[in-house]
């Protein structure tokens, strides 16, 4: 199981919906490869409403409804673990916005099934 308190980095890569990688979402090409370098944790949060670098409005409302909606991909892990990734999303991001924020981890527990603890890779342990 990754241990993770203390100082950490949180990477935050803002792209949109329809962002593509090999006929898959960008979004889920990015946490598949954090998941494979073995990085604490992804999410991927979809916003309702923003815009980026071409200045055009993106939003959910329904009178002017876009399915090309603001995407944020947040990994939280040492700073060590998360600058060996950058690499990868150059590879990946041709367009967007990738920031990196030092961040405090508080508290980074697993959920348990009562017949051990489950780690970020799904394993369990006793």
């Amino acid at each position: 199981m990754t241990r993770l308190t203390g100082r950490a980095l949180r990477l935050t890569v803002y792209t949109g919906e329809d962002d593509i990688w090999h006929h898959k979402p960008l979004y889920t090409e990015i946490v598949h490869r954090a998941h494979a370098a073995g990085l604490a944790g992804a999410s991927v949060f979809r916003g309702i409403e923003g815009f980026g670098a071409s200045s055009r409005i993106h939003t959910s409302r329904l009178l002017s409804l876009s399915e090309d909606l603001p995407v944020a991909v947040v990994v939280v892990d040492t700073e060590e673990r998360i600058r060996a990734f950058l690499p990868q999303l150059d590879e990946l991001v041709t367009e967007g916005l990738v920031t990196l924020d030092d961040c405090e981890v508080i508290r980074y527990v697993g959920r348990t099934d009562g017949a051990g603890t489950t780690d970020v890779k799904g394993e369990k342990s006793l």
